[in-house]
């Protein structure tokens, strides 16, 4: 996706990991909840609340999905899900640009 047309973004940005992950919020006109953002090259681990799905726009990294042991290689253009109340790894190889949908 190269654009979305008609949402509210939140001004504050989300800043994490010492600034190695920054994104924005956007909230959509049916009321759902997306983030648009970057992670710079770091090994890192995300915890999630809500099933996600991470939509990569450029980029590349590897991740570790729950309840898998095998790294996964992804990059723009490709996607992955998280599911709720878990965490991944992410091991970004090239600066990732992302849009993850909160589903």
């Amino acid at each position: 996706m190269s654009q979305i047309d008609n949402v509210s973004v939140v001004s504050q940005a989300n800043v994490y990991f010492d600034g190695k992950c920054v994104s924005y919020t956007l909230l959509t006109p049916d009321g759902s909840r997306k983030s648009v953002g970057v992670i710079f090259p770091a090994a890192l681990t995300f915890g999630t609340g809500a099933p996600e799905r991470m939509e990569l726009v450029a980029g590349r990294c590897r991740v570790r999905l729950p309840g898998v042991e095998q790294w996964q290689e992804f990059s723009g253009g490709e996607e992955f899900s998280v599911p709720a109340n878990s965490s991944f790894d992410i091991e970004v190889l090239e600066t990732v640009h992302y849009l993850c949908h909160y589903l």
